[in-house]
């Protein structure tokens, strides 16, 4: 009888490895097992994310059946993700294992900055390399940042298949359009910031088309949904610098959704994740961020979640594949690097977005 605590024992013990060893991704090195079993013993993952709830679902729900953890998901916009986690690492009190952002700047700031762990995903070598960031902060998506009208009210002949298109339609038409242009709002929202500065950067006469949208009185959001829901309603007929991703969704649900994908160049824009240096659950976030790499997780992220997945061998509607059917050379995906960072600087965006509000009032 003696012998019987320890022999139980050590058979849960052997079961228990078993079980983690037989949940190592394929590929992955052997000790990974040590990561899944220190997670589950953590329990959860911490994650503040700027993708649509109902969007991540599909990878949470997924995650949690894959590892028993509970994903504790928490939908904010860009700004308030980077001041809420600032402000908690600051204050030393729990904050995100994982952040996962659109706004690709703020991202690199914060991983500069020391608040993200190093860490090589054992998904590195399916990734772009554009995407990996010092092996600390990776690319997680691949959206085309598009824009969409309706189709009841925007006439064939007046939908712009290019930047250029649409400088010439404001220009035009003023009147037609007046309050009936939308977009992100960069003074409030870090992803209109980075869009316009990546336009500014791409389009040579960026400054131009940003006059005519305040000539045609354009409004702004801070948020995807709002705009689109707009341009669905008829308040607003053109959504400029709309993720494809949302629209793709949305498209799906009205049929007078229609999307463009500029010819002169799109832009791809990736959802930036890292892992927290103050997290409390440091191995849950390494297997959620590895999980979103993951094959399994991208073919999630194009076929259920529409977020366009990252990887060559994924296969659906929402891939690289299929952007690239339909832009061919013309995609400019925003390089996750150091240029990103530098963008944010205080001269720099003072003096971009001084010249904005004068843009906006046709100046």
């Amino acid at each position: 009888m003696k012998l019987a605590l320890p022999l139980a024992s050590g058979l849960a013990l052997v079961m228990t490895a078993g079980l983690a060893a037989a949940q190592v991704p394929a590929g992955y090195p052997a000790d990974y097992a040590q990561t899944i079993e220190a997670a589950k013993k953590e329990g959860k993952v911490v994650v503040y994310g700027t993708t649509d709830a109902a969007a991540a679902n599909f990878l949470v729900k997924d995650f949690e059946a894959l590892y028993g953890l509970k994903v504790e998901y928490n939908d904010l916009n860009s700004t308030e993700l980077y001041n809420r986690f600032i402000a908690e690492a600051a204050a030393g009190q729990g904050t995100a294992d994982v952040t996962w952002s659109s706004a690709q700047d703020l991202q690199i700031k914060l991983a500069n900055d020391g608040y993200a762990a190093a860490y090589k995903t054992p998904e590195a070598a399916a990734i772009p390399s554009w995407a990996n960031y010092k092996d600390t902060a990776y690319g997680v998506t691949y959206e085309p940042v598009a824009i969409v009208y309706n189709k009841r009210l925007v006439p064939e002949g007046d939908v712009p298949k290019t930047h250029a298109d649409l400088l010439k339609l404001l220009q035009t038409k003023t009147d037609a359009y007046k309050g009936k242009v939308t977009a992100y709002d960069p003074e409030r929202s870090g992803v209109g910031y980075l869009f316009f500065t990546q336009d500014d950067l791409a389009f040579k006469q960026a400054w131009d088309l940003f006059k005519a949208m305040g000539k045609a009185e354009m409004k702004l959001y801070t948020s995807a949904g709002a705009m689109i829901e707009r341009v669905t309603s008829g308040e607003h007929t053109i959504g400029y610098g709309v993720f494809g991703s949302y629209a793709l969704s949305r498209s799906k649900k009205d049929a007078n959704i229609g999307i463009v994908l500029p010819k002169d160049y799109t832009l791809i824009a990736s959802r930036v994740a890292f892992l927290s240096n103050k997290a409390k659950n440091p191995n849950a976030g390494k297997l959620f961020l590895d999980y979103m790499l993951s094959k399994r997780g991208q073919t999630i992220i194009a076929n259920q979640a529409e977020l366009y997945s990252l990887r060559d061998d994924v296969q659906g509607e929402a891939t690289v594949a299929k952007v690239k059917e339909q832009v061919g050379d013309a995609i400019r995906p925003i390089k996750i690097d150091a240029d990103l960072s530098a963008n944010l600087d205080t001269i720099k965006r003072l003096k971009f977005i001084k010249q904005w509000q004068a843009a906006m009032k046709g100046n």
